[in-house]
């Protein structure tokens, strides 16, 4: 098969190796699509991988073509998702249920081969079907729009509330579609990129509530369209040191911060900053990945993030590909790769689709 192989950072080459073999509880899948996440690319250019040489790649769906020893039959030829984070099941996270918080989770695209290829070997138990009408694109962006759903779910949010979503990457557009599903009105989107904003209004948030952070100072938006108040709720997806101060510095009292972002560096804390976290006495939530595995986010909410999205999908109720912004050839990956890296064309979603 042909695959991205990461040899080391800022090397990748397009390579013909041996098909992998499923081992017992694992099936292989032959990849039908798969997503770039902007967590590839420092990956790929900038830290390396936790082991190398590497196959990256961990928003993907495919078809299940072989099985290991011990996985049901019924599973062959199913068209499913995979999570690509695998629990130890021994840490004192796991045994709490919260796998998404695994000490010693293994990772598919990080910690071990991905699918930035044609195939790609998966445990049975990280796998979902997907339900009539759900297509292999929708399901390569089930990781992604999981960890929006996450975010979303870690914080309670009143009807009235101004919401500000800060960052409209994948996940902060994700967390906007996911917002309007759930019926909420007082959402504030801020972006820096023409493209994101113009993707914002075209999904419905009114041109009122959308700021571009280039043309002004976000707190002194913030405060206006809040009457005064400042943000009940601010998911900033960035990670950047002065979004990350500009979210304390723009919340109402009493509010809460959801950190989604990334870090792109080290963070610190201004002391008025700090001040006013214990004087307003913030609400603080750092999020991460996404539940898969029944344990207390299934027992809170009914569903796991993942359940939660196949849902909507199935019914229709969301229409993610609506921001893939390019759809490439599996030859071709690098050019996305650089597309993203370099930030030389507009994008959102960068996905390849096998021919």
């Amino acid at each position: 098969m042909y695959a991205w192989r990461l040899h080391k950072v800022n090397d990748i080459r397009l390579e013909e190796i041996e098909n992998p073999t499923p081992g017992k509880g694992e099936v292989l899948l032959v990849v039908k699509a798969v997503g770039i996440c902007g967590s590839d690319i420092p990956r790929i250019y900038q830290n390396g991988a936790h082991v190398m040489p590497l196959t990256p790649g961990h928003e993907f769906s495919g078809q299940v073509v072989a099985l290991g020893e011990e996985v049901d039959s019924a599973w062959l030829g199913k068209a499913v998702g995979a999570f690509p984070l695998m629990p130890c099941n021994t840490c004192l996270s796991c045994k709490k249920g919260y796998y998404e918080m695994c000490s010693n989770y293994n990772y598919l695209g990080s910690r071990t081969d991905g699918a930035f290829a044609e195939y790609v070997v998966a445990p049975v138990s990280n796998l979902v079907a997907l339900p009539e009408g759900v297509t292999y694109e929708q399901a390569a962006m089930l990781e992604p729009m999981a960890v929006a759903i996450h975010a979303m779910r870690k914080v309670s949010i009143k009807e009235s509330d101004w919401i500000v979503v800060c960052g409209l990457g994948a996940i902060g557009q994700f967390l906007v579609m996911f917002l309007q599903n759930r019926g909420f009105k007082n959402i504030l989107a801020i972006g820096n990129k023409d493209f994101q904003l113009q993707q914002v209004l075209k999904a419905g948030i009114p041109g009122n509530q959308c700021f571009d952070s280039r043309t002004g100072k976000v707190k002194e938006w913030i405060i206006e369209k809040t009457g005064g108040v400042g943000a009940d709720v601010y998911f900033e997806a960035v990670g950047r040191n002065d979004t990350i101060e500009q979210a304390v510095d723009s919340i109402a009292p009493g509010g809460s911060i959801c950190l989604i972002g990334n870090p792109f560096s080290d963070l610190s804390m201004d002391k008025m900053i700090y001040w006013k976290v214990l004087k307003y006495q913030m609400k603080l939530f750092g999020t991460w990945n996404s539940s898969f595995f029944p344990g207390p986010t299934t027992e809170a909410f009914g569903t796991s993030d993942w359940e939660y999205v196949i849902d909507l999908l199935a019914k229709k109720e969301i229409a993610p590909e609506n921001y893939i912004s390019h759809r490439l050839p599996l030859k071709d990956l690098e050019k996305g790769l650089h597309i993203m890296r370099d930030k030389t064309e507009d994008f959102c979603k960068v996905m390849v689709v096998m021919e």
